[in-house]
């Protein structure tokens, strides 16, 4: 099989700590190579050196005969989205030299050749439609398909699926498939182990900017040898979280809950101490819920009732209640990138809430804010700017802003996506703890395997209804993948 690109003995340091410590990778043409790795392992700066965005300190890059990758069709689609909210679907798709007629943009043009890209993804949107009011499922398709527009020799995704519904994810594997058949090249970014055993040909693992694995067949490794790969020694077993559900009042209940286009008479609580669940196959509704819970959606119909101070009127309003609200689009509701952690984190208890008083002092946020960090084992201290943290640590700072206020219902929206396994447990842990205290936590995750661990209960949407529930000894990824196909489950 014909190399596409060889990189061997990259090295690549920030600020003193080597990112990348003589790394050698090898792609080849119609295959997908995944690369995986914790959290700071050293895979994003891998991509950015790959994709000509950055220079290695040593090694070498080569594309076929020729050095370097900034020449070439490379097409890079990263977790954190590169488009343009305020345009529609059609200019995201064209943003840079678009097709013209007589100096015009030549719209038609444009719709046929995004038509079948589209199609081949899935994707039925409109192309005059504002980018901004889609899904962030879509947002995400409509990057992917950005990229295959460009026809790329090598195409880069960074956790491509990290924002996907199961129907969507297998959509894509159809794509890869479609497009390794044509000879391209795949390098798979995720942390989804089962996804890149079932997608990958082969798989490079990184730990600490070093390879760990090189570019080891699919069938010779299973995902606990990936993760000892990863970790650097076998994880201790997951333990299911003990029940803390306490008797009272839910802090959370919906009663015949009705949003125009969006829910009809969806009915469920949450008691304190009970981690719950909410699923659905994109657009079932399941998210519309949680924009209830936190006042960001206009309810026509029913009773809403969080905290027993009725329904949230907006997200400030929720926040004043005892609601935090975990997004998962952490970069653009979540956190700012451009100020430190003791600010973020103090951005709810000390100035939104005002617990510091009129004038907190800086020395006191400080404080609070190195506790915390320790805490969530953060990897970086009070005053580093938040936008230069990985991912997995982004995270760990909105969770931050949250533990400090002190919540009585936790909403959390794809709370782990785009972070590593050992994060992964380690924001499991968080949210087991805020239960044992007392808080009602509502849970979305397009992780089903994530929603079986954590959850007590697991309440489904279909069409904007709830449709059943998934407990027990029933609350397995394959039953509840069940169920929000058919709708089948307990009754609620």
């Amino acid at each position: 099989m014909t190399d596409v690109l060889v990189a061997q003995g990259l090295v690549k340091s920030y600020g003193g700590v080597r990112a990348l410590d003589g790394v050698d990778i090898r792609l080849r043409a119609g295959e997908v190579h995944a690369l995986v790795g914790e959290n700071g392992a050293g895979k994003s700066t891998l991509v950015r050196i790959l994709a000509g965005v950055v220079g290695a300190e040593g090694g070498v890059v080569r594309w076929g005969a020729r050095h370097g990758a900034a020449r070439v069709q490379v097409a890079t689609v990263s977790q954190e989205l590169s488009l343009f909210p305020d345009l529609s679907v059609r200019e995201n798709l064209f943003p840079y030299d678009p097709p013209r007629r007589l100096g015009l943009l030549d719209r038609a043009a444009m719709d046929r050749a995004a038509r079948p890209v589209l199609a081949e993804l899935g994707l039925d949107v409109d192309p005059d439609a504002g980018l901004g009011g889609l899904p962030l499922a879509d947002q995400q398709l409509t990057e992917i398909a950005r990229a295959l527009l460009r026809e790329p020799e090598l195409l880069i995704l960074d956790e491509p699926t990290s924002a996907l519904p199961a129907d969507a994810v297998a959509r894509l594997e159809r794509v890869l498939r479609t497009l390794t058949a044509r000879g391209i090249a795949v390098l798979y970014v995720s942390h989804f182990l089962e996804e890149v055993t079932r997608i990958a040909r082969r798989v490079t693992v990184l730990r600490d900017g070093r390879v760990a694995l090189a570019g080891v067949p699919r069938a010779s490794v299973d995902v606990p040898e990936l993760v000892t790969a990863m970790l650097g020694g076998r994880p201790e077993p997951a333990v299911r979280r003990p029940q803390a559900v306490r008797e009272g009042v839910p802090p959370v209940t919906l009663a015949g809950v009705c949003v125009p286009g969006r829910l009809s008479d969806v009915t469920f609580g949450v008691r304190a101490g009970e981690v719950v669940g909410v699923a659905g196959l994109q657009g079932a509704g399941h998210l519309d819920a949680l924009e209830v819970v936190c006042g960001r959606a206009a309810v026509s119909a029913g009773r809403v009732d969080v905290a027993g101070r009725g329904r949230p009127r907006s997200l400030r309003d929720a926040v004043r209640a005892g609601v935090a609200f975990v997004p998962s689009d952490r970069k653009r509701y979540g956190l700012m990138t451009d100020r430190t952690v003791w600010e973020n984190a103090t951005a709810v208890s000390w100035l939104a809430l005002g617990r510091g008083g009129a004038v907190p002092r800086r020395a006191e946020l400080v404080r609070e804010t190195g506790e915390l960090t320790d805490r969530l084992r953060l990897r970086g201290g009070p005053y580093d700017v938040v936008g230069r943290l990985s991912g997995g640590n982004q995270q760990k700072v909105v969770f931050a802003k949250w533990l400090a206020a002190g919540p009585k219902v936790v909403v959390l929206d794809d709370p782990t996506r785009g972070v590593d396994i050992g994060v992964r447990g380690e924001m499991h842990r968080i949210v087991g703890e805020l239960a044992e205290r007392g808080a009602a936590v509502l849970l979305a995750s397009t992780d089903l395997a994530e929603l079986t661990e954590m959850c007590d209960r697991v309440v489904v949407f279909v069409r904007g209804r709830v449709a059943g529930e998934v407990s027990g000894a029933g609350l397995t990824e394959h039953g509840l993948a069940v169920a929000m196909q058919r709708g089948v489950g307990n009754s609620v």
